[in-house]
């Protein structure tokens, strides 16, 4: 594999890292209320990212609209991650695989009419491989029936974050490809801690019991720092990477391989069990990402 596949297969690492994010859930981050939690999350990371960027690019004097253009993808950052840790918290397992499965549908989309990529059959019987073996190893994980069981509210968040995080990867791209990814990650993160912030208040207004119990234990702080430098810095940079290298689409697709790495660890880790539908929904996976990487 040459340097240019390697670096376009980073996303792959990306989606490793969320796909943990399952492992360290059932280690005590819950405790936590949700937009509060992904305050910390990317002021965390947003610090990691700065200090990165400033040790190894030079000083850059950036236009107004390229700021604008950085501070819309903050927008489209917040708004992805406030609408996933709610709607989560509102809905079922099964409700929540909305958010796996359509995000790279949506970012082929985007891809499609918003960057001119092309869309060859190749990349759309790769995509629609990937979607089907994603849905086979759900099936065995989760109760598909509970699919239409859940809370309409929370469903409609998880599809508006799958949409804003398309969004959000997908209008990266031509200032990762102006700049760099780490730029690019960094400077839309930075932009969007006051966002997150500004909503911390709002939820202490509308549920203040659930800050009683928050306590700086092992497991919450564990996990605050997971989501922070690895969840956040370093997959948020590997996921750019990809945009460097390859198409959005391309690059979208790697999303599908989240719940697989998050079902094996909770296997390894959690002792939980394991069907034969992870491994033949896994094995169609893994051909739906090659046709589209190959292509």
């Amino acid at each position: 594999m040459d340097r240019d596949r390697l670096l376009a297969a980073a996303p792959l690492l990306a989606a490793g890292i969320w796909g943990g994010m399952y492992v360290v859930s059932k280690w005590g981050f819950r405790s936590i209320p949700p937009l509060t939690l992904a305050f910390l999350r990317v002021a965390l990371g947003a610090g990691v990212l700065y200090v990165a960027v400033r040790a190894t690019t030079p000083a850059r004097s950036f236009d107004r609209g390229e700021w604008r253009r950085f501070a819309a993808l903050a927008v489209w950052l917040t708004a992805a991650l406030s609408t996933q840790f709610v709607g989560t918290d509102l809905t079922n397992a099964s409700q929540g695989s909305l958010l796996t499965v359509l995000t790279p549908v949506f970012m082929l989309a985007l891809g499609v009419t918003a960057l001119g990529e092309p869309l060859t059959r190749r990349k759309s019987v790769g995509t629609a491989l990937a979607t089907v073996g994603t849905l086979v190893v759900l099936s065995g994980q989760y109760d598909v029936t509970a699919l239409a069981g859940g809370n309409p509210s929370g469903a409609a968040l998880l599809l508006l974050s799958s949409l804003c995080f398309a969004a959000f990867s997908v209008f990266a791209k031509p200032l990762i490809r102006r700049y760099s990814a780490l730029e690019t990650a960094t400077y839309a993160t930075v932009l969007s801690v006051p966002l997150f912030g500004a909503l911390v208040p709002v939820e202490f207004y509308l549920d203040p019991a659930a800050f009683d119990s928050i306590s700086p234990s092992l497991p919450v702080v564990g996990a605050v720092l997971y989501l922070g430098l690895l969840s956040t810095a370093a997959a948020w940079y590997c996921w750019y990477k990809g945009m460097e290298y390859a198409d959005a689409s391309a690059v979208g697709v790697f999303f599908f391989a989240q719940p697989v790495v998050g079902i094996l660890l909770g296997a390894v880790v959690l002792s939980e069990p394991v069907g034969l539908e992870l491994l033949g929904g896994g094995a169609v996976l893994a051909v739906g990402v090659f046709l589209v990487n190959a292509d």
